[in-house]
């Protein structure tokens, strides 16, 4: 890290940072809906919740939500490509792929199941606060939940009225462009939104052009909805989001790989209650289709050899996730402080891939089965929970156990002909159970003590694929779910402009199903359950302060956020006993997310916003000089701190005219920082790779300095 670097974080981080409302003072006791899917004070749920609000995102000029969650510490994100990343949090990690069937962070879309745990493919555009649940503190949530969960909760007329028309443009011919609409139409309200960006190949920190990082983005949303009498709000929505032409540079640092990445989601939903209150309801039914399309190849592969040979000129690689399913969910108040809450969910999915090669000069013209086995699922999930508050609701004391029964099909699949189909079932019973006490009026303590899992996929059981760059992958018949355990202490202290927020926890991942290489046979992998546990121990803070309503100030504004994690002690205990290293890999040490704000009223207002991202533990798959870059094809690298810096602002135009015309611009990397969150060979000399293998392109490298510019009108 440049010298520089920690002492801006630290001028930062003292006056600890951004707002929950423009404007307003700091929610002092926020109600979330995440951890126990039903309307909740934070002050009153056992387990760790983070939230990015509308205020947040409205003032980020991130493009993905990618670039939006590590602005806030959310927790490890890769950044593999403009349409793709995979992140950890607690020790839970997504697939590098962003397959959300494979993944132990659930990522949700208005509670239910995204379809995609790649967050790189979401624009923030259509959402309108985020909600994530750190650990597998809750069982109204099933299979994936281990290291945590992600609400997306997205834009309606309710929570998004009136208009917004927005655009803005930058370095790298960078154009953005956004419009929405709320309203209530004779009783009925209404929503629609649209979005639209693209950006060229950037530049790294030093002026480098990286070619290859282009992208272009669309999304559209729509949602009405309305009262049905005594059976409550009935409303319904459906959206399409998608990144496309996204260059993808991955761990061959490859100049010609490109993707194209499409979510799309319809979701019916019905919430209502008894006139008295002691029984209500949510009841949701939803459609979910993800297809990703890889164009890929790879001229230049390694052999079981390591030594170079002729691959491809085209890969591609196409899969679509079909996703049905219903979630009824009733909560009854049987007695005074009581609430029960029942859920059943009921699941259907289905995967299907198909793969096209055409071989390179010199290379074998046989097709290759794609990367993901074709699987139907079918799952059920029966769970409880009660909580009950006793003491004047000072102390609240809760409890819950899921029973979650499927059925995994492996199906037919291309290019696979010596598969045996068959029926894998699986099963788990997960629980929750903690506390929180209030002794005084601002002040929480909780506790909780957790469990969650994943079951194996088709892919994970009896995979037989081959990497774009040669490596050559099997699946394991015998694998078993995946589990984790999590303990977890903290306190908050909230008061009217502050509230502050400290977690000690402990989660430990057992059986993580991995690969690891096959002894004596070059360049071939098996997926195997991890030998050991994934032990993370950690300490995570949140802070949100109002320094202008401390001071008395009417006219001005001065708020500030931070989000930081120490993880303290990250065990790999299940990693071979020649590895140089036992951390988890692929997990940041320590981060920090840090933003003040500074404005007169509605006039004007200036954000500095800091990132500091850890050290970080990773036996990369790029093919690294040996022994200049690494000694040797299994060594796991250590990647040290670095520290970002962004400038926000925006001001009014015209307000005694036209009061909602806003222009706003941020330069985002004001040092001009060349980092890489991931890769280990970034785009500068002397080059880490190995040009044997290179394909053209020799290092990747995130954005270096950028700005941008833009015209809003609300209405």
């Amino acid at each position: 890290m440049r010298a520089q670097e920690p002492a801006l974080a630290l001028a930062l981080l003292l006056p600890v940072m951004a707002s929950a409302q423009e404007g307003a003072s700091v929610a002092v006791d926020e109600v979330v809906v995440t951890a126990t899917s039903r309307p909740e004070e934070r002050s009153h749920i056992a387990g760790t919740v983070q939230v990015v609000d509308e205020a947040t995102i409205r003032r980020s000029t991130a493009t993905s939500l990618t670039d939006l969650l590590a602005e806030q510490g959310i927790g490890f994100l890769s950044e593999w490509s403009p349409g793709q990343t995979s992140l950890n949090i607690r020790g839970g990690a997504t697939d590098g792929q962003g397959r959300d069937y494979r993944s132990q962070v659930l990522v949700l879309v208005n509670g239910r199941r995204a379809g995609t745990a790649n967050l790189s493919k979401l624009s923030p555009s259509e959402v309108a606060r985020i909600e994530i649940v750190r650990g597998p503190a809750s069982v109204v949530y099933g299979s994936q939940a281990m290291g945590g969960v992600i609400n997306l909760i997205l834009r309606d007329a309710r929570n998004s009225p009136g208009g917004l028309l927005e655009g803005s443009g930058g370095s790298w011919g960078l154009a953005e462009g956004r419009a929405r609409y709320g309203t209530t139409l004779g009783g009925v309200d209404v929503y629609a939104g649209l979005s639209g960006s693209r950006r060229d190949d950037y530049r790294v920190g030093g002026g480098a052009r990286l070619d290859n990082t282009a992208y272009k983005h669309g999304g559209i949303a729509g949602a009405f909805g309305g009262e049905v009498g005594a059976l409550g709000y009935l409303g319904f929505s459906a959206r399409t989001d998608g990144i496309y032409d996204a260059g993808f540079r991955g761990s061959s640092w490859s100049p010609f790989n490109r993707d194209n990445r499409r979510n799309h989601s319809a979701d019916l939903t019905l919430d209502g209650a008894s006139s008295d209150g002691t029984l209500s309801w949510h009841l949701q039914a939803y459609a979910v289709r993800d297809q990703d399309s890889f164009r890929w190849n790879s001229p230049i592969t390694r052999s079981s050899a390591g030594l170079p040979a002729p691959g491809t000129l085209l890969d591609r690689n196409d899969r679509t996730l079909d996703i049905i399913g219903t979630r009824l969910q009733p909560v009854v108040r049987p007695w005074t402080g009581a609430e029960w809450l029942l859920g059943l969910d009921l699941e259907y999915s289905t995967l299907r891939s198909d793969r096209f090669r055409i071989p390179a000069p010199g290379a074998s013209s046989a097709q290759v089965p794609p990367y993901d086995n074709n699987q139907t699922d079918h799952n059920a999930g029966l769970y409880t929970e009660l909580s009950q508050r006793l003491l004047d609701d000072r102390l609240t004391l809760r409890g819950g156990v899921r029973r979650t029964w499927g059925v995994t099909s492996f199906d037919s699949t291309p290019n696979l002909p010596l598969q045996r189909s068959r029926d894998a079932d699986y099963d788990a019973t997960t629980w929750s159970a903690g506390a929180t006490f209030l002794p005084v009026p601002s002040v929480a303590l909780r506790a909780n003590v957790s469990t969650g899992f994943r079951a194996p996929t088709a892919t994970d059981l009896a995979a037989d694929f081959t990497a774009v760059g040669g490596g050559r992958t099997f699946g394991n018949p015998n694998l078993k779910p995946e589990t984790s355990q999590q303990y977890e202490v903290g306190a908050a202290l909230f008061r009217p402009g502050l509230r502050l927020d400290v977690a000690l926890f402990q989660n430990t991942l057992s059986g993580r199903i991995t690969t690891r290489l096959r002894p004596g046979v070059a360049n071939t992998s098996d997926y195997i359950n991890n030998p050991g546990d994934i032990l993370v121990r950690g300490l995570e803070g949140q802070a949100e302060l109002n320094f202008a309503s401390w001071l008395g100030w009417t006219e001005w504004r001065w708020r500030g956020t931070a989000n930081a994690a120490w993880n303290f002690d990250m065990q790999d205990r299940g990693a071979p006993a020649t590895a140089n290293r036992h951390e988890v890999e692929r997990m940041y040490r320590w981060q920090a997310g840090l933003a003040t704000t500074f404005g007169q009223g509605d006039q004007w207002d200036v954000t500095v916003q800091g990132i500091l991202r850890g050290e970080l533990f990773y036996n990369t798959e790029e093919n690294l000089l040996v022994p200049t870059a690494e000694p040797s094809r299994e060594y796991i690298h250590r990647k040290g701190a670095y520290g970002l810096v962004n400038l926000r602002g925006s001001v009014q135009v015209l307000p005694g005219t036209v009061p909602g015309l806003r222009a706003f611009g941020a330069i985002n990397n004001i040092l001009d920082r060349n980092y890489h969150a991931l890769f280990i060979a970034t785009e500068q000399q002397p080059y880490l790779s190995d040009p044997r293998f290179s394909n053209g392109g020799r290092g990747n490298s995130a954005p270096g300095r950028e700005f941008v510019a833009g015209l809003r009108f609300t209405f």
